[in-house]
């Protein structure tokens, strides 16, 4: 894990630098394979006593934590965006944890049974086709003319290619 630390309008001395290497450090700890971390310490402009820290945290499934944090003490601040970032990282490991990929290995002996079927058990349901056959143009359109419900109709056009005809909002037809 790569870190960065930088202050803006702020001099960072070494044992900031190295409290908030440390902090950074104590993320490991959740697994979460963390590609690197940004810290930019700022010190406020407005108030001119406080500090700004944030945090910005990215992972290996393109997953970024971002955490802005404000406090009058850079020790507290720091501790502070530490504390949501150790947050963030254990709601997002824990929904990593808790999705389930079921495979064929997961279902046992449920996956095997389906491999027991035999050919007679499986029942074929045939399909009236007169309801689906493809009509041509002056049938859809008289179709489409005598249902309100029916959007769209397949035809056969006479290229041969199956065409679909719609009722567009303008009452016009149209035609991919």
């Amino acid at each position: 894990m790569s870190k960065n630390i930088v202050g803006r309008r702020f001099d960072l001395s070494e044992s900031i630098r190295e409290h908030i290497s440390e902090s950074i450090d104590g993320l490991k700890k959740y697994n979460l394979e963390i590609i690197s971390s940004n810290t930019i310490v700022t010190a406020d402009n407005k108030s001119k006593e406080g500090v700004s820290v944030e945090l910005v945290i990215n992972l290996t499934d393109k997953n970024t934590i971002v955490i802005t944090q404000r406090d009058k003490d850079v020790y507290a601040a720091t501790d502070k965006a530490i504390d949501r970032a150790k947050k963030a990282l254990r709601r997002h490991a824990d929904k990593i944890k808790s999705h389930k990929v079921m495979s064929f290995k997961d279902l046992g002996v449920e996956a095997e049974a389906v491999l027991d079927l035999e050919p007679e058990e499986v029942e074929v349901v045939p399909m009236d086709l007169e309801l689906h056959k493809p009509l041509d143009f002056d049938e859809a359109i008289e179709a489409l003319k005598a249902e309100k419900k029916r959007q769209f109709i397949v035809f056969n056009d006479h290229d041969g290619l199956m065409r679909v005809m719609y009722k567009r909002a303008d009452g016009k037809f149209g035609l991919y």
